[in-house]
């Protein structure tokens, strides 16, 4: 069993041909909705390849947390553990699209209401896990209640650190795996100099269409991604880290978890959108 705690948003995408200055009104392309947050898109990219998942979070009681939640259940994917927050918003992230460049502003709303508490009122559910997946788009004073719940009951820990934030030592030696882009890899590096060597060992890091790196009994170990052409990177990252905890949870090996997610990642950036592009496990196998 997987336990993703993490952000449920709503993406708002405007795709436009001019990027409006300040004060300058323009008339766009296209305008879509689609379903985001990194928490609740690594919680569906597990559980589009099998895996049993539960998700703690919150959504708003408004329109976009009704959707939401549907779509959460018709995924597989328990929901009793995420809050509906009265008088309060789904987090939303509006996109705006131009010449591939994207510019996000997001606004966390019934996010922000995964307090520390509230974490650990999940606590029997935390620990009832085999593995817990998390990211840092939530309260970090609640990302450690869950990084300290999970350690002190042997629960295996995933936690992707994205949204990038400096995060103490201390909290990364209860990790098992880190899963840090290229830029989040120097950065923890640069942050954790003294620890290095530990931390190699749990670094596992995406490099897009260069695939994976991460060092395995003190050698380097490269997963090489399949050669596509890209249509939407959005949410190939949650993919990955969503697939590798599936393959984890289902027993394989370090690599074998790399291998698969890598795979996973390159067939979502194929279709457009963070979700819309995750495989099924049918559709990995294609």
């Amino acid at each position: 069993m997987i336990t993703v705690i993490g952000s449920i948003n709503m993406d708002l995408v405007t795709i436009t041909g001019k990027d409006p200055a300040w004060g300058e009104t323009v008339i766009g392309d296209r305008f879509h909705t689609s379903f985001g947050g990194k928490g609740a898109n690594q919680a569906v990219a597990a559980a589009r390849l099998g895996a049993q998942v539960q998700m703690i979070g919150a959504v708003g009681d408004d329109i976009y947390g009704k959707e939401y939640m549907n779509h959460l259940e018709k995924e597989g994917i328990r929901t009793e553990f995420i809050k509906v927050i009265n008088g309060e918003q789904t987090g939303i992230a509006a996109i705006t699209v131009h010449d591939s460049e994207n510019k996000i502003i997001v606004v966390p709303g019934a996010n922000s209401h995964i307090t520390p508490q509230v974490v650990e009122e999940h606590k029997e559910t935390i620990c009832k896990s085999d593995w817990l997946l998390l990211q840092l788009e939530l309260p970090l004073n609640s990302v450690k209640k869950a990084i300290d719940i999970a350690h002190s009951n042997g629960v295996k820990i995933i936690l992707n650190p994205a949204p990038y934030s400096s995060i103490p030592w201390q909290w990364i030696k209860k990790v098992h795996h880190l899963t840090p882009n290229e830029i989040e890899a120097d950065q923890l590096l640069q942050e954790n100099a003294a620890h290095a060597d530990q931390l190699f060992q749990k670094l596992i890091i995406t490099k897009g269409k260069d695939g994976v790196i991460f060092h395995q009994e003190g050698k380097k170990v490269r997963i090489p991604a399949e050669n596509v052409t890209a249509i939407d990177t959005t949410g190939a990252g949650d993919t990955f880290n969503g697939a590798l905890a599936a393959e984890l949870d289902e027993g394989s090996s370090l690599k074998d978890a790399c291998i698969v997610a890598c795979k996973a990642a390159t067939k979502s950036v194929m279709i457009l959108g963070a979700q819309e592009g995750m495989p099924t496990r049918e559709e990995l196998l294609k």
